[in-house]
């Protein structure tokens, strides 16, 4: 079943802000890296392929309805940040705001009855769940090590031990 014109530009927008969370993640790599805190970089660009991978999956269900998956404008990311806390802070605000965003498109879908698109959108929402959750765990850890030398090389450590994610396979 094609997706109503509405959806697809719904859609469309959704694929636009998960290249968007990639960019504000690589930005968040980049800052981290000028900190000397390599092992925080990694986590953050392996987080911006992740946001590649979901753009994918919504790439690929728009095309699978025999719709035209459109990239839009990207803003570059202002993600210039001075500590550690700030740039966890600035990961969780886009993680929110991109959740709400698949919340808004989840019930667009619903009004129009578009069960197709359940399964994609439910799976989004337990992504978003565990996404604004390792983040918010992230921040509560920051926060307790308050900018303290050796908490933050271990978490340096800890959080670049995360192996990086697979590229999308080209369908």
């Amino acid at each position: 079943m094609k997706l109503s014109e509405n959806l697809e530009h719904a859609f469309n927008a959704q694929i636009t802000l998960e290249f968007q969370a990639s960019l504000v993640y690589r930005q968040l790599a980049i800052e981290l890296e000028l900190m000397d805190l390599s092992g925080i970089a990694r986590w953050f660009r392996a987080q911006a392929d992740e946001e590649i991978l979901h753009a994918h999956k919504f790439i690929d269900h728009v095309s699978d309805r025999d719709n035209h998956p459109r990239i839009g404008a990207v803003q570059a990311p202002v993600a210039e940040v001075g500590s550690v806390l700030d740039a966890f802070e600035a990961a969780f605000a886009h993680e929110q705001k991109v959740s709400e965003s698949i919340r808004s498109l989840y019930r667009q879908a619903e009004a129009e009855g578009d069960l197709d698109s359940r399964p994609l959108l439910n799976w989004f929402l337990e992504e978003q769940i565990e996404e604004e959750a390792t983040v918010s765990e992230i921040v509560g850890r920051v926060k307790m090590i308050n900018e303290d030398g050796p908490g933050l090389l271990r978490l340096d450590e800890e959080l670049g031990a995360r192996l990086p994610v697979a590229p999308a396979e080209p369908r």
